[in-house]
This record gives structure tokens, C-alpha cells and sequence, in this order.
């Protein structure tokens, strides 16, 4: 596998996915990646497909992988941020290449050792997504979700970075809809108050 050095907005938003696929985040749903097909779908939609198909091993190896991933997210400072991603990019990770895109333009490349396993390509992935999010973005868009009770994590690749949720889909919607219900309560009694 070939991983893009300047598309490292793959790798920094995979970091937050996979954290989000954690029982603990999910705690409605539960495991998201209980089984190698699973894990194939999740990476599937992302655009991401691995050298080699995950067993049941490399899905334990993935989940341990998003700990991983989760604690760069949130680390405190900058350099705890780069010396985690530095570790994650190392695991598969070998020198850094320059080749022709598909368009024939020069791209910064980094392979992944011949025979790594998904967990360790994916770590290569998102370490080097990681260290351009740092480099790019900075640390302060490295972010906890601001839904009220939720435990994801995410680095906001956003051009305008002013992204607030995890999953905007369903913690975004989620708070518009208490938001909405709260304030039609408020309206109804007011109602209440207002009648003769």
C-alpha cells in the first residue's frame, strides 16, 4: 500500500472514525467492528481497501489500534500529538518516496512494509494523516465531540474548521432535535400563560 502524504485528511478522519467505532462511544449501538466483514465495510466506505483481508486476529489488533488512535486525538499538546503519530506511522510505515500521481504530477509517498498486517497499515495510515493534520491544521483541531454525553473524538479536516461533532449526522441532529422539542415545550406553555 501507497500512502498519500498530501492527502493526509484520509488518515486524520479515519483516526476519529475508527475511536468512534468503540462500544463506549457507541453505546447504544455497541461494537461497530465485531467481525472481519465488518471491518472490510467500515474501510470499504471510506475508500480504503488493505494488501491483505482481516481475520478475526486482525480485528482485535484494529480495536486495539483505536485506543491508540483515540489517545493522539486527544493528547495534550502538539508534540504528544506528533511523538503518537510518529509511533502509529512507524509500525508499517517505511521512507517516504516521490512518484507520479495518476495525473503525472510528483507525490510525496510512504509505502507500507511488504506482509504488514491491516492493523498495521492502517496505523501507518492514520499516523501520517495525523502528523499533515499537525503540520497543516495545527492541534486545536484535534477535538472531542460537543454533543452533551458523548465520548467521540475527531480531528476537523473542515476548510473553515468550525466542525463541533463527531458524527454530525447523528449528534448534530441529535442536539438540533432537543433543542427543537425544548423550545416548542417552552412555546406551549407559554401558550399556557398567555391564554385567558
Amino acid at each position: 500500500m501507497r500512502i498519500s502524504i498530501t492527502d493526509y485528511a484520509v488518515g486524520a478522519t479515519l483516526a476519529g472514525d475508527l475511536a468512534n467505532t468503540s462500544p463506549t462511544v457507541r453505546t447504544t449501538a455497541g461494537e461497530a467492528l465485531p467481525t472481519p466483514e465488518a471491518l472490510t465495510r467500515f474501510l470499504a466506505e471510506r475508500g480504503l481497501r488493505l494488501d491483505a483481508v482481516p481475520t478475526g486476529d486482525d480485528v482485535r489488533e484494529v480495536h486495539l489500534l483505536r485506543r491508540e488512535a483515540r489517545g493522539v486525538v486527544e493528547t495534550e499538546t502538539e508534540e504528544q500529538a506528533v511523538a503518537g503519530a510518529i509511533v502509529l506511522a512507524g509500525r508499517a510505515g517505511l521512507s517516504p518516496v516521490l512518484d507520479r500521481d495518476a495525473g503525472g504530477r510528483w507525490q510525496w509517498y510512504v509505502p507500507t512494509a511488504p506482509g504488514a498486517s491491516p492493523a498495521e497499515e492502517l496505523a501507518a495510515i492514520i499516523g501520517i494523516g495525523l502528523l499533515g493534520a499537525v503540520r497543516t491544521l495545527g492541534h486545536g483541531r484535534f477535538r472531542a465531540c460537543a454533543a452533551p454525553g458523548c465520548r467521540g473524538v475527531f480531528v476537523d479536516t473542515s476548510r473553515g474548521g468550525r466542525r463541533v461533532y463527531c458524527m454530525p449526522d447523528l449528534c448534530g441532529n441529535r442536539l438540533n432535535v432537543a433543542n427543537h422539542r425544548a423550545r416548542s415545550r417552552h412555546a406551549d406553555k407559554g401558550d399556557l400563560h398567555a391564554r385567558p
